[in-house]
């Protein structure tokens, strides 16, 4: 080889060097073998194997977008292909005969009526669709609390310009002393005026589950309706709507049930399907038709069919076994930190009240540079959350994550506490 066409080759090399390590993988990523062991240990070490993980950090932040194993990426990017090699005859015979079936398994998983859920992109969607299109009157109020997701905040504060409708606000404890304190909470705020009230069943920044059902028994005694926001907990927590007896869920897929991006769920109860006005307009459906809410136009249906495999990947791992480890996860690293000086958990301490999600923060320092130092130092990768009572980082780490891992961050946390 000349001179000239060596220096090219190199050239074209290094051109591609930063897609080299992924493109190496992917080539080669075919995860194969038994899922069945007796060990426990044994089995999350295999579920791993599943997963193409940077080598680069301990990803800790799956909370925001839990990233799907190469089984189901696999059968996504065939449904990619076919969706693509059908075209426009896909998208004209099957689509929707596909997502109902879909969704009607997505129905029986969170235990609500095939009628009664519809797929969406996202909880945001989701939620945001219930807030602008509930039947608002000039002077009705809402309530929900300061540390609910931003998105449904702000929507609410656009209904409140255009309806004329009052927010009333309240503060979750980060460490309720029953679940009677947090009822109350809300059920103070709560007028003849009231409409809807929203609440969080599992709180994004600091992994509490809240007593819904007692919210929701409270509220529609004084005749308010609720809207959960569940994005954190179909497929991390058992869900049952109806035995949770609100009147909307909202959750995103891409979180814990490991869909790809872009999928999520809306449930609407029967009986509130008609006075909900749809986001965008739909051809003629009946008002109790809850399908009138589900038009976006076109989208990208193949993220649908995904869907369907990551509810096959959940019940090869088990419900209740992941939501066992998800909480077993979080409680060995957040034990071992709660009596340690200059650190504070956000999260309650009964079993019962999380499961994967915890916060933890160093009073001497900011969030944000927790995050940072946790990142540049330690290489552990996580979210830091600095808005009214929470002043730390969330932790949520996933089915893949190893106890050495965890090892590590909690020997960061203590190193990084003996520092100020």
């Amino acid at each position: 080889m000349d001179k000239r066409s060596f220096l090219k080759r190199m050239g074209q090399v290094a051109a591609i060097t930063p897609f080299l390590p992924y493109q190496a993988y992917a080539k080669t990523a075919n995860p194969v073998g038994s899922y069945s062991y007796s060990n426990e240990e044994d089995f999350w070490k295999r579920i791993r194997i599943d997963y193409a993980l940077k080598p680069d950090y301990i990803n800790l932040e799956n909370g925001y977008y839990n990233i799907a194993p190469i089984p189901t990426i696999q059968k996504f990017i065939k449904h990619v292909e076919k969706v693509n090699y059908e075209g426009s005859y896909y998208m004209r015979t099957v689509q929707w005969d596909n997502k109902n079936r879909i969704a009607s398994r997505l129905a029986k998983l969170v235990g609500c009526g095939s009628d009664e859920l519809i797929i969406t992109r996202n909880t945001t969607e989701s939620l945001d669709m219930i807030i602008g299109g509930f039947p608002w009157e000039k002077g009705d109020e809402a309530i929900y609390a300061v540390q609910d997701y931003g998105a449904m905040r702000e929507h609410f504060k656009l209904v409140a310009k255009r309806h004329g409708i009052v927010n009333k606000k309240v503060s979750i404890p980060n460490h309720p002393t029953s679940d009677e304190e947090l009822v109350s909470l809300y059920e103070k705020e709560i007028t003849p005026k009231t409409k809807l009230l929203m609440v969080c069943h599992m709180v994004n920044i600091t992994g509490q589950i809240m007593p819904i059902r007692k919210i929701c028994d409270m509220a529609h005694k004084h005749g308010v309706e609720v809207m959960v926001d569940g994005a954190h907990c179909v497929g991390h927590i058992e869900v049952n709507i109806a035995e949770l007896n609100c009147d909307y869920y909202g959750s995103s897929l891409h979180k814990w049930l490991s869909t790809p991006l872009g999928a999520g769920i809306l449930y609407v109860a029967k009986r509130n399907v008609s006075k909900i006005w749809p986001l965008l307009a739909e051809h003629h459906r009946e008002p109790e038709d809850i399908r009138r809410l589900n038009h976006i136009g076109t989208h990208p249906v193949h993220t649908d069919l995904a869907i369907n495999d990551a509810m096959d990947y959940l019940e090869l791992i088990g419900m209740e076994r992941k939501e066992k480890r998800m909480r077993f996860l979080q409680r060995y690293w957040s034990d071992q930190l709660r009596d340690t000086d200059n650190v504070i958990i956000n999260t309650p301490i009964e079993a019962h009240r999380s499961c994967g999600i915890a916060n933890v923060g160093i009073p001497t320092m900011k969030p944000a540079d927790v995050a940072k130092t946790l990142l540049t130092e330690f290489k552990i990768f996580t979210v830091a959350i600095d808005q009214n009572n929470v002043q730390g980082c969330r932790i949520t780490p996933n089915v893949y994550t190893t106890i050495k891992e965890l090892d590590d961050f909690v020997k960061a946390i203590k190193t990084m506490a003996k520092r100020v």
